[in-house]
């Protein structure tokens, strides 16, 4: 022992980088890397995890520690995610010639062993549970020491050896580590970059951690919601072919879904997973990369997993499962006469194409399931894994609108035929797998390339056919929602590396639109989707973003066809400034060229602007006004917000991509804002070097109330008296130092003592706004400037 101890002196004396095994044990024990792998109950009296540490943790930590880009891969919204602990290896690493392991909380392992062994390290004490080590001996405990230790500098930003930025190099210390760490970065306690917690904060963390880090089991499921999780899964393991079939299709579209039940007070969240174990006995999920592989066992069933990790707005897709939906689900998967005589494969290269895999199904079943919760779908691509950081979004424009086609057009006999006999030509990046060497990528990517100019000339033939002199195409094609759905219409927005999607047309008219067929709806799935992998090598990733050009081709090319024949090519060619022909071939060009006049009458002036105002007034029944600030009932706070909304151009370019405006008077409640600024760019077709293609004198400003982005890069405060001063720096600004000037003003910081406060506010304010989406927002892009 006391050789042991002079070993853990002299190598703190030396400033040893880790402390070695032997010193870790003199110090603390030895490791148990099981000791968690049966968490203890909480007594009586003591300190709860869910009632009382949990919400600290999710106000505090959460914010930043979720998802796949959690800093260290540590979730703190469940004791799970702290029991797994952290890694050094970054999910987005880039590059990567190699797919990477999958770490996927309650998938990839059960046990916090089990993360041991795949290489993560406790945050929790896991060596002798000896009062002095439950603090001393947890990572979690120190990283929040030291902020108590070292609290921010009373300074309006933080110092500049401070990184916040999104891909910022991060240390990930091992206890063996932490000494190092916390001489070499002592401002980098916890929460990161923001003030630390409060004495009684840090008071109950540090009670729960000295019992043991002790845990208190959810509440059993209300019977109400138990029996509908029933109904649910015998409706998904139906024995038949056609049930078989259609619960396959369901699964590989709601992998991803927080799932609901209508009526639940109690807002309980389940996931849809593939379980080796039947409904009725605990939920065993298989471990699969992607939802269409093959399931590695002779049987499985499709189960409801309850989800207990804290909701988060960037991950948050919510669907609400009731008995009405289950019927609509019935009608159009097993009520049509189509037969199933036999299962697909799961082989990838069937199971990577649903127009294969899902033939049997009529494509009017599989349409009207997507367009029925087609905000779910569209926010799927964005909230899933793929969206994350500039390159993977740099192939959208920053705001632009989503309509689709009428099933009784894109989906009927003649778009049934066409998808079914041109499927070999809708194949996806996912058929080379995850794992292509950049070479054999590339040449796969070249041959889908080549099957989708193949696949737009047959479609394009098809249109030219049908939509005629006789018959031209008109708003006729444009679905309705059916007259009650408020998915007929979407707006998207680009926040430069994050993105949103709501209902409605928010804002002025935009520069593009998309029009969405269900062979464009459903690959644009399957590539984002389903078919993405996280994990994936550059290869793979490489592939999704730049088929990703294509199927953005087509959506605009699908609503230039509405335009004046002589209107499509010059408003494409402003589209795509700067662009080769060779890519503009793909919009209206000779590799899909629609000849047909639009049936549509137009007036003297600019079509594309009546075009939207006559897809305005068709959609009126449906379209949501949630984001107008027309509804704000203070007219001099609308005015003031609209002259804000009116600033554009250059001077945006210092402006947060998404912020918060809060507006406070005397008097009332604080209202909240979402003002986003829409980049302006002269084509959206490179993959690097973005700045290049930036036309700053087309930025705008887009003012909504309420909430739109789950990652504010500022928090700004206002009031009604200070608007029209702001609105009168936001046009003046010429540089950083004068946005900094506002920000002195009117930012809520990370540095500002009153930033939990404030948070805290926000969180409420967006939970009453919206009960069924709302989640924590994260502060990972919050601006230092």
């Amino acid at each position: 022992m006391r050789g042991r101890l002079f070993a853990f002196v002299v190598a703190v004396l030396t400033g040893c980088a880790t402390l070695t095994q032997d010193s870790l044990d003199a110090r603390f024990g030895p490791e148990a890397p099981a000791r968690f792998d049966q968490v203890a109950a909480v007594e009586s009296g003591g300190v709860s995890y869910r009632q009382d540490v949990k919400p600290i943790l999710d106000r505090r930590c959460v914010v930043c520690h979720a998802c796949y880009d959690a800093p260290c891969q540590l979730k703190l919204g469940s004791l799970d995610g702290v029991l797994r602990g952290t890694s050094k290896a970054d999910v987005y690493e880039s590059p990567r010639l190699r797919e990477a392991a999958t770490t996927r909380l309650g998938i990839d392992a059960q046990r916090p062993s089990e993360w041991r062994a795949r290489g993560f390290d406790p945050v929790l004490n896991e060596r002798t549970p000896a009062p002095e080590n439950q603090l001393a001996a947890s990572v979690l405990f120190r990283s929040l020491a030291l902020k108590q230790a070292h609290p921010l500098p009373d300074e309006k930003l933080l110092p500049a050896e401070l990184d916040v930025s999104l891909n910022r190099e991060q240390s990930c210390p091992s206890l063996g580590e932490f000494d190092a760490h916390e001489r070499k970065q002592p401002l980098a306690g916890m929460p990161f970059g923001l003030p630390g917690l409060t004495p009684v904060e840090m008071g109950v963390i540090a009670s729960w951690l000295r019992a043991g880090a002790p845990d208190d089991p959810p509440a059993p499921l209300p019977a109400d919601v138990a029996r509908q999780v029933a109904d649910w899964e015998q409706f998904l393991n139906g024995g038949s072919l056609k049930e078989q079939l259609m619960s396959r299709y369901l699964y590989e579209h709601l992998f991803l879904g927080h799932l609901e039940f209508e009526g639940d007070a109690g807002r309980h969240v389940f996931a849809l997973v593939r379980s080796t174990t039947p409904p009725g006995t605990p939920v065993k999920p298989l471990a699969t990369r992607r939802p269409f592989d093959a399931p590695g066992v002779e049987s499985f069933h499709y189960r409801l997993l309850r989800d207990d990790e804290t909701v988060v707005a960037k991950t948050h897709m919510p669907m609400v499962l009731s008995p009405q939906r289950m019927e609509r689900w019935r009608g159009w998967f097993l009520a049509p006469a189509d037969r199933v005589d036999a299962l697909p494969s799961y082989a990838i290269g069937d199971a990577s194409n649903p127009f294969r895999t899902f033939a049997a199904i009529p494509a009017d079943s599989r349409y009207r399931f997507m367009l029925d919760e087609a905000r779910f779908f569209i926010m799927s691509f964005i909230k899933g894994p793929v969206c994350r950081g500039q390159t993977a979004l740099d192939v959208i424009n920053d705001r632009f609108w989503v309509f689709f086609t009428d099933p009784a057009v894109g989906a009927d006999d003649h778009g049934a035929e066409l998808i079914a006999r041109q499927a070999e030509l809708l194949r996806m990046p996912a058929e080379i797998g995850s794992n292509a060497l950049i070479v054999s990528g590339l040449i796969g990517w070249r041959q889908m390339a080549a099957s989708e100019d193949r696949f737009l000339a047959v479609r394009t033939e098809e249109m030219n056919r049908r939509f005629g002199a006789g018959h031209p195409i008109d708003l006729s094609t444009v679905w309705r929602g059916e007259g009650q759905n408020p998915n007929a219409a979407l707006t998207v927005f680009r926040h430069f590396d994050s993105a949103s999607v709501v209902q409605g047309l928010v804002g002025e008219p935009p520069k593009t639109a998309w029009i969405i067929d269900y062979p464009l709806l459903e690959r644009i799935y399957y590539l984002l989707v389903a078919g993405y992998d996280v994990y994936g090598n550059t290869a793979h990733q490489l592939d999704t973003r730049l088929y990703m050009d294509f199927l953005r081709m087509e959506g605009e090319s699908n609503f230039l066809m509405l335009l004046p024949k002589a209107a499509r090519d010059p408003l494409r060619d402003f589209w795509y400034r700067g662009v080769s022909n060779e890519v503009k071939a793909h919009v209206n060009g000779r590799k899909a060229r629609f000849e047909g006049e639009s049936g549509i009458r137009y007036g003297p002036g600019d079509p594309q602007q009546q075009l939207y105002r006559m897809l305005r007034t068709e959609l009126a029944p449906v379209l949501s006004t949630r984001f107008s600030l027309e509804r704000e009932p203070d007219l001099a706070l609308r005015a003031a917000l609209q002259k804000l909304a009116a600033v554009r151009g250059a001077s945006l370019s210092w402006w947060p991509q998404a912020a918060v405006l809060r507006v406070d008077d005397a008097g009332r409640p604080a209202r909240y804002f979402s003002v986003l600024r829409n980049t302006g760019h002269r084509n959206v077709s490179t993959l690097l070097h973005e700045e290049d293609n930036l036309a700053p004198d087309e930025n705008t400003l887009t003012i909504v109330p309420g909430f739109i982005g789950a990652y504010p890069n500022a928090i700004l405060r206002t009031t009604l008296a200070g608007l029209p001063a702001l609105t009168r720096d936001a046009a003046a600004i010429a540089s950083e130092a004068d946005y900094r000037a506002i920000a002195d003003r009117h930012a809520i910081r990370r540095s500002d003592p009153g930033f939990w406060a404030a948070s805290d506010a926000l969180m409420d304010a967006y939970q009453r706004w919206s009960p069924l989406e709302a989640g924590l927002f994260d502060y990972g892009r919050l601006e230092n400037r």
